[in-house]
């Protein structure tokens, strides 16, 4: 039985490891791109963004999906408090939580100019010099 137990669990096991030796930034920044590499998180987003607050009915009726399908969504964005949700009555109205965006978009502008600042970089053109 622990054989059985021990080779079922031992890959969960190393990625859980594996994932602790990355820093809160880097584990927040690949939660948040993962959250986001869904076309239908983004367009979500980019919703609520426009509207400031809503209601889920209104955020299901712009996007070419089904109530049930834009719910899992929204509670994904939920779960990392990318957006935030409170009932009033039977319905919960959603609102972007803007100070973690704020905080997220330095994060990946930092990111993106560390990986594009100088050094050897391949462009399409270039010769790579691997």
């Amino acid at each position: 039985m622990s054989r059985i137990f021990t080779s079922y669990f031992a890959p969960l096991l190393m990625t859980y490891a594996k994932t602790a030796a990355f820093t809160q930034e880097q584990q927040l920044l690949a939660r948040v791109a993962k959250a986001l590499a869904h076309p239908a998180r983004v367009a979500i987003i980019q919703f609520l963004a426009s509207k400031k607050t809503c209601i889920s009915g209104d955020i299901a009726a712009e996007l070419p999906l089904s109530r049930t399908t834009v719910s899992q969504h929204l509670q994904e964005l939920k779960a990392l408090d990318l957006i935030r949700g409170e009932i009033d009555g039977l319905t919960i109205c959603y609102c972007l939580n803007t100070e973690l965006l704020q905080q997220v978009q330095q994060q990946f502008a930092a990111f993106f100019d560390e990986a594009t600042r100088g050094g050897a970089v391949c462009g399409p053109d270039d010769a790579c010099a691997c």
